[in-house]
């Protein structure tokens, strides 16, 4: 579409705008969380006009344009595009609410998604919430008054998804809580049972996937013979996979926090380099008593940081070719594509990985069970991943641990190095 940039689009900065050519009043308007099309006009009465039209890139520039047209005829013809859907909301509200004012499953569900999760969510998972609530509630379900859903009702619900236990357990989770909600501002009498979290508790778990015939854990830690062979192979794989892995085991830190890292977030300080990512960057953005996450560049970590930096600036240091940082998808498609038992693309030829069944993730908790092997004390290990420590201590605990961070760190490139030499 001429006037529209991706690269532009997908950088623009909380608070600004781009204009789209030809289409006077459509804009594409960027928030901390998202970016939204929006249709800006002036009402029959001469009075400012708004209309979301839906989500970039869910919804690309030429449906966005199509969508438009209509909304500008409709406003053409005398029409309030907006009030409009506001008076469609009400009436789709009042067909789906009991005869006595008692909210329906679908009331319910709509009040959690807006005032909840849209507000504290970040958009990916704001977006799998809404997922779930449209493809796996059936409509007849969501008619329900939802003072009336018996314990059968959620139980049936639930257990018609049980061969995908873990999308069943994160429904049930978010039934729950939307439950809680509506209790909590009323919208639920206070003698609402709330089913959700009583029902197959514990009952919802998954046996782990299927490779090769042979069913594996998710949850993997590389042993010290497995680290040796795997290290001295990774060159095999392309620079940016290879330097996000090693940054994996010289680190401990997480994937999305790695691919995400800028050259202005690294500084050489007087004991050395860091990278220190914000808090708003982090997993843990949202809790309260955490900080900006801080971790020393140490042996290999800082070899690539201090070659990324002299070759990307203050940017993003593991850039994509779409513009920004590469996702943290990309790795793991990347390590897939070369396990052994891989059979995506077989006609490829490719360098097979030497150790196999393991994911990116296995990195890490490999990293901090090679840590309590050395014997680092447990609150350091947990530093270094960047946890948040629990309950009280967390709370009055506010210890950096940045010198502790750097001796074990430095203990483990040590230690690394010596299990890569020995293969």
């Amino acid at each position: 579409m001429k006037g529209f940039d991706p690269r532009t689009a997908k950088l623009l900065p909380a608070g600004q705008h781009i204009l789209i050519d030809g289409s006077p009043g459509l804009r594409l308007i960027a928030s901390a969380s998202r970016k939204t099309w929006t249709y800006r006009y002036r009402t029959p009465d001469g009075r400012l006009g708004q209309v979301k039209i839906g989500t970039w890139p869910e919804m690309s520039v030429a449906t966005a344009v199509h969508n438009w047209e209509k909304l500008r005829a409709a406003r053409d013809s005398g029409a309030d595009p907006a009030a409009e859907r506001r008076t469609a909301r009400v009436a789709a509200s009042n067909e789906v609410t009991g005869a006595d004012g008692s909210p329906a499953v679908a009331d319910v569900l709509r009040d959690y998604v807006h005032g909840h999760i849209n507000v504290h969510r970040k958009e990916k998972g704001a977006a799998e919430v809404r997922r779930m609530f449209a493809k796996m509630i059936p409509e007849k379900f969501k008619a329900m008054d939802a003072t009336t859903v018996k314990r059968r009702d959620a139980f049936d619900l639930i257990k018609s998804h049980e061969a995908i236990p873990v999308q069943a357990a994160n429904l049930k989770r978010e039934l729950a809580a939307a439950w809680s909600y509506a209790l909590d501002s009323g919208r639920l009498p206070d003698d609402t049972p709330n089913h959700w979290r009583d029902i197959l508790r514990g009952k919802l778990q998954s046996a782990g996937k299927v490779v090769d015939g042979e069913r594996v854990t998710t949850k993997r830690v590389l042993s010290a013979t497995e680290l040796g062979t795997l290290i001295p192979w990774l060159p095999n794989l392309s620079r940016l996979v290879d330097d996000v892995l090693i940054i994996y085991l010289w680190t401990g830190m997480r994937g999305a926090e790695i691919v995400a890292i800028e050259g202005a977030w690294v500084t050489e300080e007087a004991d050395g380099w860091w990278v220190t990512i914000p808090k708003a960057k982090t997993k843990n953005a949202k809790r309260a008593h955490a900080t900006d996450m801080r971790t020393p560049l140490v042996g290999r970590a800082e070899m690539i940081i201090r070659r990324r930096v002299g070759l990307h600036g203050k940017g993003a240091l593991f850039p994509s070719e779409a513009g920004g940082a590469v996702s943290q998808k990309t790795i793991q498609t990347a390590v897939w594509f070369h396990m052994p038992h891989s059979k995506t693309r077989p006609q490829w030829e490719r360098p097979r990985l030497p150790v196999e069944k393991w994911s990116p993730h296995d990195l890490r908790r490999s990293v901090r069970t090679t840590l309590a092997a050395m014997g680092c004390p447990s609150e350091v290990a947990e530093a270094i991943l960047g946890h948040v420590q629990p309950g009280i201590v967390g709370v009055y605990n506010l210890h950096s641990y940045d010198a502790e961070k750097r001796e074990w760190l430095t203990k483990l490139s040590a230690r690394l190095e010596e299990l890569a030499a020995a293969n």
